[in-house]
């Protein structure tokens, strides 16, 4: 369960299962879903699926997670549906927006265009960047500060951009490091870190998203869950060091 959403959001049975799962769904349905957050019953999916991100997806590698979700074992599974509550579950009906034309492979000439990509898809900006009613707030991309509640308490996402307040000081090793083991030097990052599956990138993606995040604007917003928790008078949120913005 996730705290702090309108309703209950339960995700989908997504194995070929005929009953209780995906195995009945087309191969439409299934891209339709993870690109344009339109379901298999044509219901808006809440946006806690990460489908504005996944829209990035070239037509090839959506294909090819198809096909890999065809090739699971069948798990007899049945879930209860998704009950959103008024008026969000009309509010959301907007959300999805259909892909018109093809969506080739990016540019990956360069590391950083590579990682650019990675991190966009990934939905690093989905954690890393609050959000002010639902949306991002704008000149705090990737800067930290979102709250996320939960069975591994309540911890606020890390400023990953390369300021002072951020993570300027992160070699190479040490995002290696982070990602590959949830690990900054001896510091556990939250559970809600997902390393446990970024760690399965190859080293040539993990260089690329490093590559890229030098890249983008750093942005001055001290967060440090270790920290007394304040109200930020940056992001609005309460975290810790929020009393130092």
């Amino acid at each position: 369960p996730v705290k702090g959403v309108p309703g209950k959001v339960v995700a989908p049975n997504l194995t070929p299962d005929k009953e209780t799962g995906a195995g009945n769904w087309t191969d439409d349905q299934l891209a339709r879903a993870i690109r344009e957050g339109v379901g298999h019953d044509g219901r808006a999916l809440f946006p806690l699926m990460p489908y504005q991100d996944f829209r990035n997806l070239p037509d090839e590698d959506l294909a090819s997670v198809i096909v890999y979700l065809r090739s699971l074992d069948p798990v007899r599974h049945a879930v209860p549906p998704t009950e959103i509550i008024f008026p969000v579950k009309y509010l959301i009906r907007d959300a999805p927006q259909p892909l018109t034309q093809p969506v080739p492979s990016p540019d990956f000439s360069t590391p950083a265009q590579r990682g650019k990509f990675l991190v966009t898809v990934t939905g690093c900006g989905d954690c890393h960047t609050p959000m002010k009613r639902g949306d991002p707030i704008p000149g705090l991309e990737l800067a930290g500060g979102q709250i996320f509640e939960g069975p591994w308490g309540r911890a606020a996402t890390a400023n990953i951009t390369p300021d002072a307040s951020g993570i300027s000081y992160y070699d190479e090793g040490l995002f290696f490091q982070a990602v590959r083991t949830g690990y900054v030097k001896a510091r556990a990052l939250s559970p809600i870190m997902p390393w446990w599956t970024f760690r399965n990138m190859t080293d040539e993606d993990v260089k690329a998203m490093f590559a890229y995040l030098r890249t983008v604007k750093p942005v001055k917003h001290h967060v440090d869950n270790l920290e007394a928790a304040a109200v930020c008078k940056i992001c609005g949120n309460v975290h810790g060091m929020g009393g130092g913005n």
